[in-house]
């Protein structure tokens, strides 16, 4: 065993060398951490980790690290087998229901609940409707170069450009007045800002966190009472008012969607296009390629990004019966986290799988989660804004680069906090 005199880190020789439950490991470099999952991956069966302590209680019983893409893939084809709402699936230490509910929605349900709530909200998420936003993301989208050209080189392209479109889409499409954008955008930072010291300390992590969801659930909630007597053309009105074979959402239904549709819908999709755009800094044969033909290579270009980007590091199933799987068995009530990040990046799916390649084909990521029920909803709507996004800026900046991310410090979301724009 080494230590960085710098650092005053362990260097990761073996897969004894880190635990996945530190946060010390999330801090590290992104060459060290792709180090450290290959090492994973390579070992016969999953590692077991300790839970991190939890601000809500004591450290659970522990967890089987997913890394491999085959496994990721089974566990979410079986939610009978591997569940989403006993505690919770988008963290790893276990909620309280109405907690996880509050900040989770679908996510952490389990059918009927998650079947009746999904068949509610989806018809607004198909292809066909996505189409109708079209226009208007192509409009945000052309706003936001003019005015990252009018700033000049030395801004920060997460702000003046990742952040911007998803989030003035997600609350257009809610009827969210522009007003409310920022602090729409600043709550939904605080829910996802994990334990990053530029959120706030850990002592007062609990409180912040139940603070801005209350504060967007009052929002929403306005303006859904508003809706329900003057409906518009937005979704909120669709969702009040929509009745789907005798069901509506309940007002704490809504709620909880919306914080996750502003909080999964804009951080996603903004680190996605952050880390795109850092991907074409390094690979300026790929930006090449790309300009060739800008519409043809799109969509295989989106799904690389996706892949490579992984907004979203894990999601967290239990055990509802013992099970065997890959030659591992499970008893009922174990916890297993499945590391979408690791299995985008699995050498027995992916050819040279941390080379950036636009016209990569197949591209079976799961960035989007595993298929299955519990498969993006939103998937549609982010591709679309991925898409729009890098062809008006190749059209218009073809040149742009930028400087190294700083990124989020969390376990869960693999996030951009500020990214210079270096050259236009």
């Amino acid at each position: 065993m080494s230590v960085d005199p710098t650092t005053g880190r362990t260097s990761i020789i073996t897969a004894a060398d880190f635990d996945l439950s530190d946060y010390d490991f999330w801090a590290r470099p992104m060459a060290e951490r792709e180090h450290a999952f290959r090492l994973l991956r390579e070992l016969p069966r999953p590692v077991f980790y300790e839970e991190p302590e939890f601000f809500l209680g004591p450290a659970g019983p522990g967890y089987h690290a997913l890394v491999r893409h085959a496994d990721i893939v089974a566990v979410s084809r079986f939610p009978e087998v591997f569940c989403s709402g006993d505690g919770g699936a988008t963290n790893i230490a276990d909620m309280p229901a109405e907690l996880a509910e509050y900040f989770g929605s679908m996510i952490n349900m389990d059918d009927p609940r998650h079947a009746r709530l999904r068949r509610i909200v989806s018809r607004s998420f198909t292809p066909k409707m996505i189409r109708q936003f079209e226009d208007d993301v192509r409009r945000a989208a052309t706003e936001i170069v003019d005015d990252l050209l009018a700033a000049g080189p030395g801004g920060d392209f997460v702000s003046q450009v990742a952040a911007r479109l998803p989030l003035k889409i997600i609350c257009d499409m809610m009827g969210i007045p522009e007003r409310d954008h920022q602090f729409v955008l600043d709550r939904s930072n605080i829910i996802l800002g994990g334990f990053d010291p530029d959120f706030g300390d850990i002592d007062g992590l609990a409180d912040r966190l139940l603070a801005a969801g209350m504060e967007l659930q009052q929002l929403v909630q306005a303006l859904a009472a508003h809706r329900t007597e003057r409906p518009t053309s937005d979704l909120i009105s669709s969702l009040v008012n929509a009745n789907i074979d005798g069901e509506a959402l309940t007002p704490a239904e809504l709620g909880s969607f919306f914080i996750l549709l502003v909080v999964a819908g804009n951080e996603t999709t903004r680190n996605a296009i952050s880390r795109g755009m850092r991907l074409l800094t390094e690979h300026p044969a790929e930006r090449a390629r790309w300009l060739t033909d800008i519409a043809g290579h799109t969509p295989k270009a989106i799904e690389e990004i996706i892949r490579l980007a992984a907004p979203v590091n894990f999601m967290r199933r239990k055990l509802t019966r013992d099970h065997e799987m890959n030659g591992t068995f499970y008893r009922a009530g174990d916890k297993v986290v499945l590391f979408y990040w690791s299995a985008n990046r699995d050498e027995a799916v992916f050819a040279d799988p941390h080379r950036f390649d636009i016209t990569r084909d197949p591209n079976p990521h799961v960035g989007f989660g595993g298929s299955g029920p519990h498969f993006c909803l939103g998937a549609h709507l982010a591709r679309r804004e991925i898409g729009v996004m890098f062809g008006e800026l190749l059209r218009r900046v073809p040149h742009l680069e930028v400087g190294e991310p700083e990124p989020l410090l969390s376990s869960f979301i693999n996030g951009v906090k500020h990214m210079e724009v270096t050259r236009l």
